[in-house]
């Protein structure tokens, strides 16, 4: 299966918001991990953003994934860059 990184990007005007649904959030992204769709999640230790590895069919799946993120249904996250990611060595590597 394909592997994704994505990269959220925050505003520091929304930080009240984030602090607000992350339970919802964390919920969401443990429900995923024992589903072995997350592999990893963490913020950035600058408050700046967070990075999620996911493990998805295609772009279209993440796509539909991803809008159910309770901070994207809220509007919380500035800005996604969603990659396929190839890992080759270490332990993601297939």
């Amino acid at each position: 299966m394909p592997l994704f990184a994505v990269h959220y990007t925050y505003a520091e005007s929304q930080a009240a918001g984030r602090d607000e649904y992350r339970p919802e959030h964390r919920a969401w992204l443990s429900d995923l991990v024992a589903q072995g769709v997350v592999l990893t999640s963490g913020p950035y230790p600058d408050g700046s953003g967070a990075l999620i590895v996911f493990g998805a069919e295609d772009a279209a799946a993440m796509d539909t994934l991803l809008a159910t993120d309770p901070f994207a249904r809220h509007g919380l996250i500035e800005t996604v860059r969603c990659v396929e990611w190839l890992p080759v060595l270490g332990a993601f590597a297939q």
